[in-house]
């Protein structure tokens, strides 16, 4: 994955510590549909890429991925008092992961949720998803979404929560002084 250069006006130089949840599945990239999921060959190539991005921004990544969903509760409850907000894809957890929805909620910390697919789109649409749409658990609760984009959902959610987190009048001072 070629890197590119771009320029984002940040209203902080506060270098954020954001959370990097990929959830069941994505440990298959690179061997699932190119249409969809594009030329990313490996989880490792998408984590090196978002974490690439993160240092022109400005911002720490921090990537974690597991097809547990017992192992994502835990990482949450290990480092939500350490990051400032997390993007997760759920992956295979989208419209069963109650459990990781809640424990993020509980964080009281910005998410951004982010697809490679339009979840949203109906079957035979360009970026959604083959068998058609779904109805996502953690987007009612969600700072933010991202999706269809394939891996630039990521770059996309990641400036997103980077200047919001430098927004005091966006996510409340609290947050943007801690």
């Amino acid at each position: 994955m070629s890197a590119h250069n771009f320029t984002v006006t940040r209203s902080s130089n506060r270098k954020h510590l954001i959370a990097v949840i990929d959830g069941p599945n994505m440990s298959s990239l690179g061997k699932r549909s190119k249409k969809v999921y594009g030329n990313i060959q490996s989880l490792d190539e998408l984590k090196e890429c978002v974490r690439n991005f993160g240092e022109q921004l400005g911002v720490e990544v921090e990537n974690f991925s597991s097809n547990h969903m017992g192992d994502i509760l835990e990482y949450i409850h290990e480092s939500a008092h350490r990051v400032d907000g997390y993007l997760i894809n759920p992956a295979g957890l989208t419209t069963i992961g109650e459990g990781v929805r809640h424990a993020l909620e509980d964080t009281e910390l910005p998410v951004m949720e982010v697809h490679f697919s339009n979840i949203a789109a109906g079957a035979g649409a360009a970026r959604g998803l083959g068998g058609g749409s779904i109805q996502s658990s953690f987007t009612h609760t969600a700072t933010g979404i991202c999706m269809g984009m394939r891996h630039y959902s990521y770059l996309a959610a990641l400036t997103a929560l980077t200047l919001a987190l430098d927004d005091q009048s966006f996510l409340g001072s609290a947050l943007a002084q801690s």
